[in-house]
């Protein structure tokens, strides 16, 4: 029931996008098409975050953004992950560097290692959660390598969106299968400039000889604090999908992250679990430079 549930939540994000851009395709005011798109493309078609960075490593739910024509984003993060029935995890560098080859297209190649128990809060790493025994730790590198797409800019209540298109392969440690991942990000910026995102992740995945889907949804609220700070609320949550043991995990986070620089801001989140398959606690903290 829970696996048909966040099926159709996904469809629906994917549908009322959809019929939102037939609307404003076909209405006769304002519209997507009638805002002066052959005179000047980006009063319509503004896939960047305008004069500052917005990185993905900020939330759970990555931005509605990309990068940019031949800008680079490089991002990097700590995560400590305090585990229920296992050791904690430690999770570095959480690297991704993020380069526009298009004003529509990123391509992205990113590495990170974990050692601890399993688990994992970063959206830009495998987010397979696997507990292994109390008194064993595992070591796991991988490789992270995709694209982001920019879908479509805002036009009254249709969301701004991207696809993620990604894949893990691991570089050491006990698995050896791939990870492909699709992520569908959508956001509105409201009158008094806040923000909601929401996005919905699902992964094909294995491990051994079980192999399962993951679904993992999420929506958060970022909120400007003056010029230079931007704080945000986030749930987010990770369920698996014909599992040999089902495994649900689920999370509420505060964060904050501060632009030392248009192009230059560093960031950090905490969370608690909110059911017994989650970490009690987790933290993060992280940078990102865009150049």
């Amino acid at each position: 029931m829970l696996a048909n549930s966040l099926r159709w939540t996904a469809l629906t994000l994917v549908l009322l996008t959809l019929a939102g851009w037939l609307k404003c395709a076909s209405a006769q005011e304002t519209s997507f098409f009638d805002r002066s798109l052959l005179a000047d493309p980006s009063i319509v078609f503004s896939p960047t975050s305008g004069d500052e960075i917005e990185t993905d490593r900020d939330s759970f739910t990555p931005a509605t953004t990309v990068v940019g024509h031949h800008k680079t984003i490089v991002e990097a993060a700590y995560s400590f992950i305090d585990n229920p029935s296992s050791r904690e995890t430690h999770s570095f560098p959480e690297l991704l560097v993020r380069y526009g080859v298009s004003d529509r297209l990123e391509i992205r190649l990113g590495w990170n290692y974990e050692t601890g128990g399993g688990g994992s809060v970063s959206g830009n790493s495998s987010f397979i959660e696997e507990e292994p025994l109390v008194d064993e730790i595992e070591n796991d590198g991988d490789l992270l390598y995709g694209l982001k797409l920019f879908v479509n800019e805002q036009a009254a209540w249709l969301p701004q969106s991207s696809l993620i298109v990604q894949a893990n392969t691991p570089t050491s440690g006990s698995l050896n299968t791939t990870q492909f991942t699709l992520c569908y990000v959508v956001g509105w910026e409201l009158p008094n400039e806040w923000t909601i995102d929401a996005a919905m992740r699902y992964s094909a995945t294995a491990e051994e000889e079980d192999h399962f889907n993951l679904w993992a949804p999420s929506v958060v609220l970022k909120v400007p604090v003056g010029t230079k700070y931007k704080a945000h609320l986030e749930y987010f949550g990770i369920f698996s999908d014909q599992q040999a043991t089902a495994q649900t995990s689920q999370y509420i986070s505060p964060g904050i992250h501060y632009l030392i620089t248009p192009d230059l801001e560093i960031g950090i989140r905490v969370g608690w679990g909110l059911n017994g398959d989650s970490a009690r606690f987790f933290s993060n903290v992280g940078a990102g430079w865009r150049f």
